[in-house]
């Protein structure tokens, strides 16, 4: 069934929400602050890991480099465009719409908690080639395979940084539920070559977040995600 995959996704994330919210209950600041730091560098590896895979390639026994133009590019013109529609913004209102909402106004770390998490769980290639293949194929295994990673990184996120994490599971289901819905439309646009862009891109935007997490506040990262934009458009230049 289309969409399953998105349904599973939703579920993991709100379920390591609840997990975490639990388990954090059990720590004191010290070690929620050692956790979340903890959290930040996993993350700071992850996107390091996903951006090498894209800059670094072996030929003949000697590793080279390359993309760093393409990189540079991407990511300027996607923040200049970003800033201007203060995606970052938008982001943190709708953070303080929800904390009002929920009941939890009261919550000082809600919206960056949010905020911070849904960049984490929909920044990726996974996330919008699964939702292609689920709404295309009915195939849910990406999406099933990106929810076991996501329950993990919630759960420990929220018992650090607080239950704010657990509402990233919206942006998750606006998101993959989208491109499920037009999946006949994006395909074409899914090559290999807009793929390895997409993903090159977007692991750097992840080690972004993970500055923000282990050294505070110091890059909007909502505001480049643009770049992701550019950078499946720049596959077809």
């Amino acid at each position: 069934m289309p969409g399953l995959g998105t349904l599973i996704n939703v579920a993991a994330v709100v379920a390591g929400g609840l997990s975490g919210s639990l388990v954090g209950k059990l720590f004191d600041e010290r070690q929620q602050e050692s956790v979340n730091m903890a959290c930040g560098i996993s993350v700071l590896f992850i996107g390091i890991a996903g951006a090498m895979e894209g800059m670094l390639t072996l030929t003949d026994g000697n590793i080279t480099s390359a993309n760093a133009m393409f990189v540079v590019l991407c990511l300027a013109l996607g923040t200049i465009v970003g800033e201007m529609l203060r995606i970052e913004d938008g982001f943190e209102a709708f953070g303080e719409w929800l904390k009002v909402r929920t009941g939890n106004a009261r919550d000082a770390g809600f919206v960056n908690a949010f905020v911070t998490a849904s960049l984490t769980v929909c920044i990726g290639a996974m996330a919008i080639v699964g939702a292609i293949q689920d709404g295309i194929l009915g195939d849910y295994t990406t999406l099933a395979v990106k929810s076991v990673l996501d329950f993990v990184i919630i759960a420990v996120m929220t018992s650090s940084m607080g239950k704010g994490c657990a509402f990233s599971a919206i942006p998750i289901a606006l998101f993959e539920g989208s491109i499920t819905l037009m999946a006949q439309l994006l395909r074409p646009l899914m090559t290999e070559v807009a793929l390895a862009n997409l993903s090159l891109v977007g692991s750097i935007l992840i080690f972004c977040v993970g500055i923000n997490l282990v050294w505070g506040k110091r890059v909007r990262v909502a505001n480049m995600l643009p770049a992701v934009v550019l950078a499946v458009i720049a596959a077809f230049i």
